[in-house]
Protein backbone atom coordinates (compact mmCIF):
# COMPACT_ATOMS: atom_id res chain seq x y z
CA UNK A 1 0.00 0.00 0.00
CA UNK A 2 1.17 3.46 -1.04
CA UNK A 3 2.20 5.88 2.03
CA UNK A 4 -0.41 8.56 1.23
CA UNK A 5 -3.53 5.89 1.06
CA UNK A 6 -3.43 4.61 4.91
CA UNK A 7 -4.15 9.05 6.18
CA UNK A 8 -6.68 9.50 3.60
CA UNK A 9 -7.93 6.08 5.25
CA UNK A 10 -8.43 7.01 8.51
CA UNK A 11 -9.48 10.48 7.70
CA UNK A 12 -12.36 8.58 5.74
CA UNK A 13 -12.90 6.85 8.91
CA UNK A 14 -12.64 9.18 11.60
CA UNK A 15 -14.14 12.53 9.70
CA UNK A 16 -17.83 11.51 9.14
CA UNK A 17 -17.51 10.21 12.43
CA UNK A 18 -16.56 13.51 14.23
CA UNK A 19 -18.92 15.65 12.24
CA UNK A 20 -22.02 13.23 13.33
CA UNK A 21 -20.61 13.95 16.99
CA UNK A 22 -20.15 17.74 16.23
CA UNK A 23 -23.81 18.04 14.51
CA UNK A 24 -25.78 15.39 15.97
CA UNK A 25 -24.54 14.88 19.66
CA UNK A 26 -23.53 11.40 20.84
CA UNK A 27 -26.36 9.97 19.44
CA UNK A 28 -25.87 10.72 16.01
CA UNK A 29 -22.37 10.25 16.32
CA UNK A 30 -22.77 7.05 18.06
CA UNK A 31 -24.75 6.06 14.96
CA UNK A 32 -22.51 6.64 12.46
CA UNK A 33 -19.50 5.02 14.01
CA UNK A 34 -21.53 1.86 13.66
CA UNK A 35 -22.67 2.92 10.02
CA UNK A 36 -18.81 3.41 9.28
CA UNK A 37 -18.02 -0.34 10.66
CA UNK A 38 -20.59 -1.96 8.79
CA UNK A 39 -19.40 0.13 5.37
CA UNK A 40 -15.84 -1.29 6.53
CA UNK A 41 -16.84 -5.08 7.16
CA UNK A 42 -18.84 -4.86 3.84
CA UNK A 43 -15.81 -4.15 2.32
CA UNK A 44 -13.47 -6.45 3.36
CA UNK A 45 -15.66 -9.32 3.04
CA UNK A 46 -16.04 -8.04 -1.21
CA UNK A 47 -12.27 -8.04 -1.36
CA UNK A 48 -10.39 -11.14 -2.79
CA UNK A 49 -6.77 -11.81 -2.47
CA UNK A 50 -5.25 -10.78 -5.56
CA UNK A 51 -1.77 -12.53 -4.83
CA UNK A 52 -0.74 -15.90 -6.53
CA UNK A 53 -2.36 -19.50 -6.02
CA UNK A 54 0.46 -22.17 -5.57
CA UNK A 55 3.76 -22.99 -5.14
CA UNK A 56 6.04 -21.48 -7.66
CA UNK A 57 6.92 -22.78 -10.85
CA UNK A 58 10.60 -24.12 -9.45
CA UNK A 59 9.01 -26.13 -6.78
CA UNK A 60 6.01 -27.10 -8.40
CA UNK A 61 6.67 -31.07 -8.67
CA UNK A 62 6.12 -31.54 -12.62
CA UNK A 63 4.75 -35.20 -11.97
CA UNK A 64 1.88 -34.24 -10.52
CA UNK A 65 -1.86 -32.74 -11.57
CA UNK A 66 -4.57 -31.63 -9.48
CA UNK A 67 -7.87 -32.49 -11.04
CA UNK A 68 -10.96 -30.17 -9.65
CA UNK A 69 -14.66 -31.44 -10.12
CA UNK A 70 -16.98 -28.34 -10.47
CA UNK A 71 -19.25 -30.86 -12.19
CA UNK A 72 -18.97 -35.29 -12.35
CA UNK A 73 -15.86 -35.99 -15.23
CA UNK A 74 -18.50 -38.96 -17.07
CA UNK A 75 -18.88 -37.71 -20.56
CA UNK A 76 -16.46 -39.59 -22.08
CA UNK A 77 -14.94 -36.98 -24.66
CA UNK A 78 -14.46 -35.25 -21.47
CA UNK A 79 -12.14 -37.92 -19.83
CA UNK A 80 -9.89 -38.17 -22.60
CA UNK A 81 -9.59 -35.04 -22.79
CA UNK A 82 -8.21 -34.77 -18.91
CA UNK A 83 -6.54 -38.09 -19.55
CA UNK A 84 -4.49 -36.90 -22.12
CA UNK A 85 -3.72 -33.74 -20.38
CA UNK A 86 -2.72 -35.96 -17.52
CA UNK A 87 -0.43 -37.95 -19.49
CA UNK A 88 0.83 -35.31 -21.49
CA UNK A 89 2.50 -34.13 -18.29
CA UNK A 90 5.14 -36.51 -18.60
CA UNK A 91 6.11 -40.07 -17.38
CA UNK A 92 4.31 -41.41 -14.13
CA UNK A 93 1.88 -38.63 -12.76
CA UNK A 94 0.64 -38.26 -9.65
CA UNK A 95 -3.14 -36.92 -9.66
CA UNK A 96 -5.25 -36.16 -7.35
CA UNK A 97 -8.87 -35.45 -7.89
CA UNK A 98 -10.44 -32.45 -5.51
CA UNK A 99 -14.24 -32.24 -5.12
CA UNK A 100 -15.23 -29.11 -3.66
CA UNK A 101 -18.44 -29.28 -1.23
CA UNK A 102 -21.27 -27.36 -2.45
CA UNK A 103 -23.01 -26.17 0.98
CA UNK A 104 -26.19 -24.10 0.60
CA UNK A 105 -26.79 -21.40 2.30
CA UNK A 106 -29.20 -22.52 5.13
CA UNK A 107 -27.15 -25.79 5.19
CA UNK A 108 -24.36 -23.66 6.08
CA UNK A 109 -25.91 -21.63 8.75
CA UNK A 110 -27.61 -25.26 10.17
CA UNK A 111 -24.27 -26.67 10.34
CA UNK A 112 -25.63 -29.11 7.89
CA UNK A 113 -22.62 -30.33 5.78
CA UNK A 114 -23.46 -34.35 5.10
CA UNK A 115 -25.13 -33.28 2.00
CA UNK A 116 -22.99 -31.24 0.73
CA UNK A 117 -20.10 -33.76 1.44
CA UNK A 118 -22.07 -36.76 0.34
CA UNK A 119 -22.84 -34.79 -3.17
CA UNK A 120 -18.79 -34.45 -3.25
CA UNK A 121 -17.76 -37.55 -2.21
CA UNK A 122 -20.27 -39.13 -5.51
CA UNK A 123 -18.57 -36.88 -8.02
CA UNK A 124 -15.44 -38.22 -6.39
CA UNK A 125 -15.95 -41.87 -7.12
CA UNK A 126 -17.71 -41.31 -10.34
CA UNK A 127 -14.88 -39.28 -11.57
CA UNK A 128 -12.02 -41.62 -10.50
CA UNK A 129 -13.80 -44.70 -11.97
CA UNK A 130 -14.09 -42.94 -15.01
CA UNK A 131 -10.02 -41.55 -14.67
CA UNK A 132 -9.66 -44.97 -14.10
CA UNK A 133 -11.58 -46.78 -17.28
CA UNK A 134 -9.13 -44.58 -18.53
CA UNK A 135 -5.98 -45.97 -17.29
CA UNK A 136 -5.15 -43.05 -14.63
CA UNK A 137 -5.11 -43.95 -11.38
CA UNK A 138 -5.92 -41.11 -8.97
CA UNK A 139 -6.42 -40.39 -5.52
CA UNK A 140 -9.30 -37.79 -4.18
CA UNK A 141 -10.47 -35.82 -1.28
CA UNK A 142 -13.53 -33.64 -0.75
CA UNK A 143 -12.16 -29.64 -0.70
CA UNK A 144 -13.79 -26.44 0.80
CA UNK A 145 -17.09 -25.08 -1.04
CA UNK A 146 -15.26 -22.34 -2.20
CA UNK A 147 -13.19 -23.61 -5.50
CA UNK A 148 -10.81 -21.00 -5.43
CA UNK A 149 -9.89 -21.78 -1.62
CA UNK A 150 -10.50 -25.22 -2.27
CA UNK A 151 -7.27 -25.24 -5.24
CA UNK A 152 -5.54 -23.15 -3.10
CA UNK A 153 -5.44 -25.01 0.29
CA UNK A 154 -5.24 -28.77 -1.74
CA UNK A 155 -1.90 -26.77 -3.72
CA UNK A 156 -0.55 -26.40 -0.26
CA UNK A 157 0.19 -29.58 0.38
CA UNK A 158 -0.30 -31.06 -3.49
CA UNK A 159 2.12 -28.64 -5.10
CA UNK A 160 0.87 -29.91 -8.57
CA UNK A 161 2.82 -28.11 -11.56
CA UNK A 162 -0.63 -29.03 -13.68
CA UNK A 163 -4.30 -27.70 -12.44
CA UNK A 164 -7.58 -29.00 -14.32
CA UNK A 165 -10.99 -27.71 -14.01
CA UNK A 166 -13.70 -30.09 -14.96
CA UNK A 167 -16.51 -28.06 -15.09
CA UNK A 168 -20.12 -27.69 -17.27
CA UNK A 169 -19.39 -23.60 -17.42
CA UNK A 170 -22.00 -21.29 -16.26
CA UNK A 171 -21.82 -20.54 -12.94
CA UNK A 172 -17.91 -21.89 -12.10
CA UNK A 173 -16.61 -18.90 -15.17
CA UNK A 174 -15.51 -16.57 -12.27
CA UNK A 175 -13.30 -18.79 -10.66
CA UNK A 176 -12.60 -20.37 -14.14
CA UNK A 177 -11.10 -16.03 -14.62
CA UNK A 178 -9.88 -16.23 -11.08
CA UNK A 179 -7.78 -19.37 -10.97
CA UNK A 180 -6.57 -18.67 -14.61
CA UNK A 181 -5.27 -15.27 -13.70
CA UNK A 182 -3.98 -15.89 -10.34
CA UNK A 183 -2.29 -19.80 -10.43
CA UNK A 184 1.23 -19.61 -10.77
CA UNK A 185 0.88 -23.71 -12.28
CA UNK A 186 -0.29 -24.55 -15.81
CA UNK A 187 -4.33 -24.11 -16.34
CA UNK A 188 -6.44 -25.97 -18.08
CA UNK A 189 -10.41 -26.27 -18.46
CA UNK A 190 -12.51 -29.13 -19.41
CA UNK A 191 -16.01 -28.40 -20.03
CA UNK A 192 -18.21 -31.85 -19.65
CA UNK A 193 -21.26 -30.33 -21.44
CA UNK A 194 -21.16 -30.81 -24.90
CA UNK A 195 -23.23 -27.72 -25.69
CA UNK A 196 -21.18 -25.52 -23.75
CA UNK A 197 -18.00 -26.59 -25.78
Amino acid sequence: MSPWKLPLIVAAIAVPIAFAFYLGGPGIGVAMGALVAVAIVYVAVRLRPEGGIGPAPASADNQRVLVVLADRLEDPEAVEQVSSLIRGSGGEAKVMVLAPARIGFLDRWASDVEAARRDAQQRLVVSVAALAAAGVQAEARVGDEDLVQAVEDQLGSFPAAEVILVSAGGETAPAARELRARLRTGFHLVLTDPAAR
